[in-house]
């Protein structure tokens, strides 16, 4: 049998791993609420240290804005160390612009490569 190489593209054990939240689709407080919740529970429940990010893509960026209903929970779940994070694309979309963004929610240029990366990266990801 002859020898085969091959290449082992995992990530190093001390690169740096997350959990990536995705949430994506409509404008719902609720759904979005729920999704802040589970995010903390994992930070709750997982290894400190342990990033854990929320990304919102589509017209749920819509509730990350000033002004939000969910100010509060989001600025917890900030708290917590939780990052949220914006799609700028999604923020286009929306007539929206990073400086609306509630205070210490960030943003990405494009969601759908932020994940990439992040999974490329040897993260979890979660879709909510």
């Amino acid at each position: 049998m002859p020898d085969t190489e091959f290449s082992n593209d995992t990530p190093e054990a001390d690169t740096p791993r997350g959990v990536l939240v995705h949430s994506a689709g409509p404008a719902e407080s609720a759904r979005l609420a729920a999704t802040l919740r589970s995010a903390a529970n994992a930070v709750a429940a997982l290894a400190p240290g342990v990033t854990v990010e929320v990304v919102v893509q589509g017209p749920g960026v819509g509730l990350l804005v000033t002004g939000s209903t969910l100010g509060k929970p989001i600025g917890e779940a900030i708290g917590q160390g939780i990052r949220i994070l914006a799609c700028r694309n999604s923020l286009r979309s929306a007539d929206l612009t990073p400086g609306q963004l509630l205070a210490g929610v960030g943003s990405v240029p494009a969601a759908i490569a932020h994940l990439a990366t992040r999974q490329w990266e040897g993260w979890a990801y979660i879709r909510l």
